[in-house]
């Protein structure tokens, strides 16, 4: 199984009006990514956040899943937020898996760029061939900044239901 980690991006990111933000840590997220990631095999799954704050928040929650009442309530919880790891910034996130020139970056859209898109299948059958670890970024707010989408080695395809109504929650992309 190749090396697989997500990175759910809150800085910087697109507002609503293209602007640079920094968008806040929702508790749903933390959850239910961390289930995605465990469900999926993924190697870590890392929140990056500027705010000192936010990033305190987000270990409170998990340290009470992992080592508090809701861990023993619930151990699967446990596990999936095992997973968990809150970085600082993007970088804080290449650095830990070895440096950018060390891993695999994709990153997701609900829009197009203009790049070449890779489809699903083109992505699940280089994912299986891939020499390198792969970090696949996910944007809050109103997604990845136009920059980091063009950094990225691979750009996957938007996911497109059978309206022209296309805002996911990014733990349901």
């Amino acid at each position: 199984m190749p090396r697989l980690s997500i990175a759910l991006v809150h800085h910087p990111v697109r507002g609503r009006d293209n602007e640079v933000v920094t968008s806040a840590i929702t508790n749903l997220d933390i959850h239910d990514l961390a289930r995605s990631a465990s469900t999926y095999g993924c190697e870590h799954y890392f929140i990056t956040h500027p705010i000192e704050a936010q990033r305190a928040l987000v270990n409170k929650i998990r340290e009470h899943w992992l080592h508090g009442s809701s861990g023993k309530r619930i151990p699967d919880r446990a596990v999936a937020l095992g997973v968990l790891e809150v970085r600082a910034s993007l970088e804080e996130v290449f650095a830990e898996l070895g440096g950018r020139e060390a891993i695999e970056v994709w990153a997701t859209a609900a829009r197009s760029s203009g790049q070449r898109l890779v489809t699903f299948a083109e992505g699940r059958a280089r994912l299986e061939k891939a020499s390198k670890p792969v970090l696949l970024l996910f944007g809050t707010s109103w997604g990845l900044r136009d920059e980091a989408l063009r950094d990225a080695d691979v750009l996957l395809e938007p996911i497109n239901g059978p309206t022209d109504f296309n805002h996911l929650s990014v733990r349901s992309a």
